[in-house]
């Protein structure tokens, strides 16, 4: 499966601080908010991975990311000229996905909990071959659906029944969000749609399409897990305040890039010990890392 980070967009509901960087460089407490979609695709086991963004981002992202080689991964990049919706991203990335699978994460969009690791990924992804699912979206309960794209689901409790976007009376309080898995045949419904009102593709015009095909199953996410979107001035505060306190509690980092490769066992000790001197100023993330190896 091939992983796809968007993190385009003009990032206007941030503004001003839009206007000095691209909003998937804000700091998350500690790190550049697209270490957590990252961490987050690393984490469910994929390690082929094209960033989307604008022609003026890309080379910041990429001084910040580079070719991934640093996680043992591989990071390609990819412009996105205008947002012209997020299901533009697979004819962007058609030449990436060739004929795997492939899951779509939005740059703005953090997760945290232990449903998001390989070996549940993997249980995931095994049901959808046995049950011949094509599509998968995660959904969390939220207690104003009227500001979201809302599922509801069937009586099987698997699959999607509707999808509408931002409805005035909603079916159900399960939001879709910004984690989204695709067999191969997205590239071509992306290709065939047809822009929106607000002149974009949709990607809840793609999740409609394997829907009526009755191929798109929903993975409801538990309060064990949590979900934030950090698109905005009080989500991003929100988003910031949330990792600080579990990281200040635990002892333990969230989307440590460094630390999700070595548990995953893409780089090594040695490896660890290379990116330590790069951490000389940086004390408390330098002896951070030590502790991992210890």
């Amino acid at each position: 499966m091939k992983g796809i980070i968007l993190a385009g967009g003009s990032g206007t509901r941030l503004k001003p601080l839009t206007d000095i960087i691209c909003k998937q460089l804000l700091p998350v407490y500690d790190k550049p908010m697209i270490h957590y979609p990252l961490a987050t695709l690393i984490n469910i086991g994929i390690t082929d991975i094209l960033i989307i963004s604008t022609p003026i981002d890309i080379p910041y992202i990429k001084k910040t990311l580079s070719d991934g080689k640093k996680y043992g991964i591989k990071i390609s990049y990819a412009i996105q000229d205008k947002p012209n919706g997020i299901a533009e991203s697979f004819i962007i990335a058609k030449d990436f996905i060739k004929n795997d699978s492939v899951c779509l994460i939005l740059g703005d969009n953090i997760f945290y909990g232990s449903i998001f690791n390989y070996n549940n990924f993997k249980l995931f992804y095994k049901d959808i071959n046995k049950n011949k699912i094509e599509a998968m979206i995660f959904a969390y309960r939220v207690s104003d659906p009227q500001r979201y794209g809302v599922v509801e689901l069937d009586t099987s409790g698997i699959l999607a029944k509707t999808i509408e976007e931002k409805p005035l009376k909603p079916k159900s309080n399960w939001a879709v969000t910004g984690i989204y898995l695709y067999n191969n045949s997205v590239v071509k419904y992306a290709q065939n749609l047809n822009p929106s009102k607000r002149g974009e593709l949709e990607i809840t015009d793609i999740n409609k399409i394997y829907l009526k095909r009755r191929k798109l199953a929903v993975v409801k996410l538990d309060r064990a897990v949590a979900w934030l979107d950090a698109g905005t001035h009080e989500s991003l505060l929100e988003a910031s305040n949330f990792v600080h306190t579990i990281e200040k509690r635990q002892g333990l980092k969230i989307a440590c890039l460094e630390e999700v490769a070595f548990n995953n066992k893409l780089i090594g000790i040695k490896e660890i010990k290379d990116i330590i001197k790069d951490y000389s100023r940086d004390q408390n993330y330098q002896e951070y890392l030590k502790k991992i190896i210890n």
